[in-house]
Order: C-alpha cells, then structure tokens, then sequence
C-alpha cells in the first residue's frame, strides 16, 4: 500500500498556507466542519419548524468500504471522497435523522424514526434536569429531613431502561440520584438513599417523586481519594521510574495516520464510540508491501446492569455506549500520569447539545513501552559453547480514558512487532453504593445484594461487559471463521504405551448460527479468522486468531429479564455477523429505552451465510464485581484483554531478522 501522495499533499497544503487536515476518508469531523453542520441544520430547521431542538450525535457518514479500500490502494488515482455526515437530534418531540453532505453545503436526506428508543442523552440536558429537585418542595423538605444541608447535595441522572410493566407514554425520561458533596469530594459514597426522581426530558419537569424511607448517609471521613488531604502514615512507594528514548520515538503520525515498526494503522475519535482504530495493516519480512489485518476495532457498548432489584435501584442497567457515548465523557490524559513521557497526544472534538463543537485535548495518547519483557528467547545448552539470544518486547500503545459517572475505563490498542495487536480494557473509579444502617458484617440478616465496604456502606454486586466491533480484514476483506476445536482420541495402537492424545478439528461456520460461541461450554479451541484465498509458500491458509484471556463472564440473567432482552448478545462472549455498515451498535442505534428488538442478538437471528465473505467479530469481555473493601473508597485498576495473534499469516516468526530495540543501550 503506498499513500505518499497522501503526505505530499499534506505539505503542498501547509506551504500554501491552507488549513484543511482532511487527508483520510476515514479522518473524524474536524470543528469547522462540525460548524459548518450545525449551520445548515439550523438554517434548514428554522425555516419548517418552531420548535426548538438539540443534538445528539453528530459523526462521520463512513464512505463505503468499497470506496474505502480502493482509495487505499492507489490514493494518488482516486480522488478523496465525498465528505459527509450522519445527524441525530430530537425536535418536536421526535426523532430526527439528517445526512449532511458537508462538501456541497446542503441537507442530503431526512427522515423521522419512529421506532423504539431514543438517541444519546447529551450533556446539556443532563446537566438542566439536575437543577430541577432544588426548587421542588417535596425534596427540599426530604433533605431537610435527613439533617443535610441542601447547599451541600448534587444530582446526577440514571438512565431508566425499559420495563413493560413500567410504561412512560412515550416520554423521554431519567431518573435523578443524589448525594452530599460537604467534606469530600468523592460524593458517590455519600448517598441520599431511598429518593427517587423522575424528570422529562423535553418538558423539564418532575412527573414522579418517592420518598419511602430513611437511613443515614455514610459519613465524609476517609472517602477523599485526593493526595493533598491525605495524612500520614502513608502508604508504600517506591523511587522515581521515567522511560528513556536516547534515540527519540520511533513512531510517526501523519493527521491521523500512525506508522511505527511493521505497522500502518488510522486513529479516529468517535462522539459514541470514542477511540476507533482502521486499516490496521502490517509489512512483511520480503517487501516493503503492507498487508490488510483490522478494518475497524472500536467499543461498541458497555453494559454494567446492577443487581438489586429495588425500587430505588432495579433501572440500573447501563448502556454506557448507547445511552450516555463515550466521546462527552472522554478525560484529557495527564502526562506521566494516564501515559509516560515519550507519549505524543491528539485532541478529539464532538459536537455539543447546541451542535457547536467542543474540543477534548489530549483524548488519546500513543506511545512506546518497554517493560523488561521479551518478545522471545532461547539459551541453547547442547552446543559446545553455550548461546542466548533474545529480543525484547517493545511495543506501541494508543489509550483513552472515558469516565462514565462514577467508573473510569482505559482503553489501549497495543500493537507488536510479532503481528499481534492486544486490546485492554481497565476498570477502576468509584463503585455504586446503597446507604444502610448496617456499620458490621454481624448485623445483616437478609439479602443485601452487595457487600459492606465501610460503615453505612453498601458496594452493590454489578457486572462489566465491554462488546468489541472487531472488523477483521485478513489480508483483504473476503474471510472465513474457523474453530479448531481440540478433542481427545483414544490411543488404538498397541505398540505405544500412550493410552490417548488430542488433535484438532477444524469447523468453517456456514451461517451466523455457527459462529455464536460461549467459551465455557464449547471445547477447547482456537478460534481463527481465515483469508480461503491466500496461501503461504507451504499451502497453509493465512489468518489471525483470538485469544481470550480470562474476564470470560457471559450474563446470569435470565432470557425474560428487560435488561437481558435488550443485552441479549451478552449470554455469549464472540458472534460473528457478515460486514453491514449499518451494524455498528451491538444493542442498536436507539439504546436508550430500547425494547431489545435492533441488537446484535436480532440481526444474528436472520442467520446469513458467512463463509468466504467480508464477516465481523463481535467479542465481548465480561466479569463479575463482587466488591470488597478494597474497593473503597476508590477502586484499584483491574484489566482485562484479549489478543488478535497471527496463526501462519508469516512464513516463518518475522522477528527473526530484527535487530534488538536497545542495541545494548545500557542506563545504568
């Protein structure tokens, strides 16, 4: 793949002192862009309605893939296509979709959705409905009652899921929990137990209100995480660790093209999905030429549902991704802090409630790691003079860190010069706990659903399931998935005394029936995307393979349970779909409030061929939190990963001929 016209055209533009960055058919919106969106949409709703209305996504209409690859192929015979733009946002008590062809100025279609759920709440929205209990009466008194001090609370929403039983006459609806910030700054264990708050969106206005008991809120003392309030003893610490680079970074970015080592890959930011990683491709060890691996890799939904079905907490079934998008609550990565010093940092922009565009600085940071670690060795002992040899395992990393309330999840791309790209997910942040009136463990006397943590203190049981969109492209677009399944042969030769061994079975799936897995009641097994079309030099098919590593939960609830219904892909860790470029949202486009009817379980049900075609991966990572103390007042990272590992992609370990990263640079 060549795309030096691309980096000519990039200093062409800089020389004539133009400002355009949009180099890529995949490059995010950039802010004039996202201006330039807002003032034809405003021009063109003005002129046909009165009501007033606010956005909600705001995104890049891909270019179709098609289009995609072939620009790739030769960018210097294809001109840039089109830019365009997907819209949703809410007027007159609906819900609009506009495609916006940026290039031209004007609208290119628009349309009403008018089935089940509503788009992401934006942060505009969340932020009035807060306001709304501090002039209700009913609540200021409710406060007044628990000894509080009504300057002293904040509010924050929950979405409400949907439950038949449960009906909001088409109302766009959250409900409000509150807390006491006086004396700490981390109000999510401070509680206002047994309130709840339901607020209208769009009518801005509290339509239900429950107060149905009392119980004290947990106090303020040891929950402030900041280490300017914190008093001696202090915990342990080591000295000072910094990363060298004598040499300077090996890594490149070009726009959002990032090239190091054997590997070319594009970076975007996404206001739903945050970070998203494309054309991931990879050089071999005989050219130059690189070689197609991922497509697309983004997080396409975080599911957290909570399990305490009461009425103050049954609705907590989150949909991150869906309901709330991870662009908004993006952080901006503090240097030697979230990244080491020889990180580089991009910005991301997304498009606010008012359409106007709102910078991220340093959402993403990329950079090169060097943890001790080897990326292979061996000490050979029968030659008369003994050897070793050694590579060590220097790798390039792209993280992001999105804060959804009160958890805090990092996210990293790690690529290596093996070919395999390992993909993390971190959790820590503050738990979800429910006041009590408990202060022991001997006290309780029925079910809690959680654990006490502290006095007063509830951490409530909860799961994490993170989907992953994994559009693999194994040496180009058209790929098989294949389980190579290990069973165990009974030994039927009488001259060994081996009574049995295992071999493997391989399985290419026909339909998406076949490529539904649940790694605890299959067999062991690889699980392998293949290119049926391209062979090594011995006649093996190339192809790349997941491994899960642990964090393999799959859901607990069961199939007739709302949430369950609306996660149904959760009862499963991978599915594999064919390529639409309308599936991008494993629990659909309108989670909020969604019925379950557009998710990844309901397209897999239409059961399409997916062999020899362009397919999808969806793997989702899953644990189980049962909180302990440990947890509180502020919970240590806990990672999970999986890695997309070559399987006969090489002719042979392509770090063979690679010289050391260090060259025998020694620091000490």
């Amino acid at each position: 793949m060549n795309t030096f016209p691309a980096q000519i055209l990039l200093h062409i533009l800089c020389f004539l002192g133009l400002s355009f960055s949009y180099l890529h058919p995949l490059d995010p919106l950039e802010p004039s862009e996202i201006s330039a969106i807002r003032n034809i949409i405003k021009s063109y709703l003005l002129g046909s309605s009165d009501s007033p209305f606010g956005f909600h996504y705001v995104g890049l209409d891909e270019p179709d893939k098609l289009t995609v690859l072939s620009w790739q192929s030769d960018p210097s015979s294809h001109p840039l296509p089109p830019r365009r733009a997907f819209v949703i946002l809410r007027a007159g008590g609906q819900t609009h979709e506009l495609y916006i062809d940026i290039s031209n100025n004007s609208i290119a279609s628009h349309s009403i959705h008018l089935g089940n759920g509503y788009p992401m709440v934006n942060l505009e929205e969340q932020n009035a409905v807060t306001l709304l209990p501090f002039s209700y009466s009913p609540f200021v008194e409710s406060v007044k009652k628990r000894g509080v001090e009504l300057r002293e609370v904040l509010c924050t929403t929950n979405s409400v899921g949907w439950y038949a039983e449960r009906v909001y006459d088409g109302r766009r609806v959250l409900k409000l929990q509150c807390f006491v910030a006086g004396g700490t700054v981390n109000v999510y264990m401070r509680p206002l137990e047994g309130i709840t708050i339901l607020v209208d969106l769009e009518a801005m206005e509290i339509v239900e209100y429950k107060d149905r008991f009392v119980v004290p809120v947990p106090v303020a003392a040891g929950t402030d995480y900041r280490a300017s309030t914190q008093i001696p003893p202090y915990g342990p610490r080591g000295n000072r660790v910094v990363v060298a680079q004598p040499d300077g970074k090996g890594f490149t970015i070009q726009g959002n093209l990032v090239r190091w080592a054997n590997w070319e890959f594009h970076v975007g930011f996404d206001a739903r999905a945050g970070l998203v990683i494309s054309l991931a491709s990879i050089s071999n060890e005989e050219n130059s030429s690189y070689h197609s691996v991922l497509y697309k890799g983004f997080v396409s939904e975080l599911f957290v549902p909570y399990m305490d079905p009461s009425e103050e907490w049954y609705f907590k079934t989150f949909f991150d991704n869906g309901e709330y998008g991870f662009g908004p609550y993006s952080s901006s990565l503090k240097p030697m802090i979230d990244c080491p010093t020889n990180a580089e940092y991009m910005d991301g922009y997304y498009a606010n409630g008012d359409g106007s565009p709102v910078r991220i600085p340093n959402v993403f940071c990329i950079f090169e790691r060097y943890a001790g670690d080897t990326s292979w060795r061996h000490t050979e002992i029968m030659l008369p003079e003994m050897i070793t040899e050694a590579r060590e395992e220097v790798s390039l990393v792209v993280r992001t860190v999105t804060t959804s309330g009160n958890y805090d999840y990092v996210f990293d791309w790690e690529f290596k010069t093996s070919g395999s790209i390992k993909v993390l997910a971190g959790f820590t942040g503050l738990l979800q706990i429910r006041a009590t009136d408990y202060t022991k463990f001997y006290q309780i006397i029925d079910e809690q659903h959680g654990e006490l943590v502290a006095p007063n203190t509830i951490g409530v049981y909860h799961d994490h399931y993170v989907t992953y969109h994994l559009d693999l492209d194994v040496a180009g677009p058209v790929n098989s998935f294949v389980k190579a399944s290990l069973h165990t042969v009974r030994s039927q030769d009488e001259t060994t005394p081996r009574k049995s061994y295992w071999t493997v079975i391989k399985e290419t799936a026909k339909t998406e029936a076949d490529g539904r897995v649940k790694l605890s009641t299959e067999p062991p097994a690889e699980l392998l995307v293949v290119n049926p079309g391209v062979k090594t030099k011995l006649g093996n098919t190339v192809g790349y393979r997941l491994i899960s590593r642990g964090a393999a939960a799959t859901s607990l609830l069961t199939d007739d349970d709302y949430p369950q219904i609306r996660a149904g892909y959760s009862k499963k860790q991978l599915w594999v779909t064919p390529y639409n470029k309308s599936e991008k949202w494993v629990a659909g486009l309108y989670t909020d409030q969604s019925h379950g009817e557009d998710n990844l379980a309901a397209w897999s049900m239409r059961n399409r061929p997916i062999e020899n075609t362009d397919i999808v991966l969806w793997y989702t990572m899953g644990i189980h939190h049962i909180p302990s103390q440990e947890d509180f007042p502020l919970m240590p990272m806990l990672t999970c990963d999986f890695e997309l590992r070559p399987f006969n992609f090489f002719e042979r370990n392509p770090l063979i001929n690679t010289k050391p990263f260090n060259n025998g640079y020694w620091a000490n």
